[in-house]
């Protein structure tokens, strides 16, 4: 269970649940081929998650007289296993998963798409020595590669695919991607601020520079305030323009109930919160709106599969 807590296997359920539910609730139900079969697509569920629980990994070691002040209870590197193995499981994760990267790329054909893996793996471990002490620049990747994490997916199995009878079916398809990606990314990057503020006072004592240490907790609501106020305005006009056009009613009531509201809740809290345990469940909620905005992908699927059978 030590293990588990570590490398934060909820966040890791969520990244392998993500990639499943857009290949098996999502592509499978259109009328395209493939480019990888099931135990293929298997393996590159299981690198990204590989590679991401290094990152944890090599992040808590790094982190651990942050942790020690922020999150005590979560703090395994030097209580629940040793920091020498934490280093050798970071190292043993990382190869495996950008060793089945490499085969995966010649797989498809595609060598150079390796390099993808690579980059991933060491932009996590800049990220745990440098890059998030500088301000907004560790949000941002955080919140890039949970945006990247859904682009592979077309990447690895919709482009060595793609020819010129369906290029623009998968093109379609693609742009579908980028929506969710950008979905992602917005979201992620709010939920990373308000982690930040949850952790101010260790961060701050640490010698960190995040947004709150630099202009201020109050500030900083107001800034993710502003945030969710676009991302709901941003999933209002997407409901409408693409759900609701195309008389898709059960998706756009899942949407409304499921993302918008939890989303229009957060706004309306994020405003005056102010303690820890505030921000913290502030921060669950954001979790809940992407995994429940993942989910749309299969609801949006079966209510088009519905509407056509009808």
């Amino acid at each position: 269970m030590n293990f588990l807590k570590l490398i934060r296997y909820q966040n890791l359920l969520l990244l392998a649940f993500m990639q499943l539910i857009f290949r098996y609730g999502f592509l499978k139900f259109q009328n395209i081929p493939l480019a990888l079969n099931h135990f293929q697509y298997g393996l590159l569920v299981l690198s990204t998650v590989l590679i991401a629980a290094a990152g944890y990994i090599i992040n808590d070691i790094f982190d651990q007289d942050t942790d020690n002040e922020n999150k005590p209870h979560k703090v395994f590197i030097g209580k629940g296993i040793s920091e020498n193995l934490g280093y050798n499981l970071y190292f043993a994760l990382n190869v495996t998963g950008v060793g089945i990267g490499f085969y995966l790329s010649n797989v498809i054909q595609k060598p150079s798409f390796a390099g993808a893996f690579i980059i991933i793996a060491a932009t996590l471990y800049m990220y745990a020595t440098s890059l998030k002490q500088m301000l907004l620049i560790g949000n941002v990747i955080v919140a890039l590669l949970l945006s990247f994490s859904v682009l592979i997916i077309g990447l690895f199995d919709l482009l060595p695919a793609t020819y010129e009878g369906n290029r623009a079916e998968m093109g379609v398809l693609f742009s579908m991607l980028i929506d969710y990606a950008i979905f992602a990314f917005i979201i992620n990057f709010m939920r990373e601020i308000v982690k930040d503020m949850e952790d101010v006072n260790g961060d701050y004592n640490q010698g960190m520079s995040t947004l709150p240490i630099a202009i201020g907790v109050k500030r900083t609501s107001t800034v993710v305030f502003v945030l969710g106020i676009i991302a709901t305005l941003i999933l209002l006009w997407y409901i409408n323009s693409y759900l609701m056009s195309n008389n898709l009613y059960f998706a756009v009531i899942y949407g409304l109930l499921f993302v918008v509201a939890p989303l229009i809740l957060f706004v309306t809290k994020i405003w005056n919160a102010s303690s820890k345990k505030e921000f913290a469940w502030l921060s669950t909620i954001l979790k809940w709106v992407i995994f429940f905005g993942i989910l749309s992908v299969l609801i949006i699927t079966l209510n088009i599969k519905y509407n056509a059978k009808g």
